[in-house]
């Protein structure tokens, strides 16, 4: 509900109420009455709280969940939460049908595996990262030459 997304996306991004408040022209009582579910914003109120949090308004209105996490937050603009993925014996993971079809992955589909020991796993498809790569050896080359 619109009530437990403000306090996770409000908790998460380590704003007060006040502050909240203050950057969309409310009081903080009238915030806090928001998350408490006592009261809702209007449509202006909702399109500003999505624009300072950076979700759609759609995702700022519904809760979502996700298998053994529970309630999820709003993924902000352009990101997304699918859920988790249980690693079969061999390293095998199927990736949710959703996301295969946002990001047009079929089979065959070669995709490159990134790692941040801190945050961890990434795929991207092969294609966008040799692109990326690409990019980045072509100014490496301009920088050489310029030294």
């Amino acid at each position: 509900m619109l009530k437990d997304n403000l306090v996770m996306l409000r908790t998460m991004n380590g704003f007060s109420q006040e502050e909240i408040a203050g950057r969309i022209g409310i009081s903080r009582q009238a915030y806090a009455k928001w998350e408490r579910g006592a009261t809702v914003p209007d449509i202006i109120r909702c399109s500003a709280l999505a624009q300072v949090y950076g979700v759609s308004i759609d995702s700022l209105l519904k809760t979502e969940s996700a298998d053994g996490i529970g309630i999820i937050p709003p993924a902000q603009n352009g990101k997304h939460i699918w859920g988790s993925v249980a690693v079969g014996d061999r390293g095998q993971i199927v990736i949710p049908k959703e996301a295969r079809d946002k990001f047009g992955i079929t089979g065959g589909t070669r995709l490159i595996v990134l790692g941040d020991e801190r945050e961890g796993i990434a795929l991207i498809p092969a294609a966008i990262f040799e692109e990326h790569m690409k990019t980045i050896m072509k100014i490496a080359s301009v920088q050489r030459e310029n030294e």
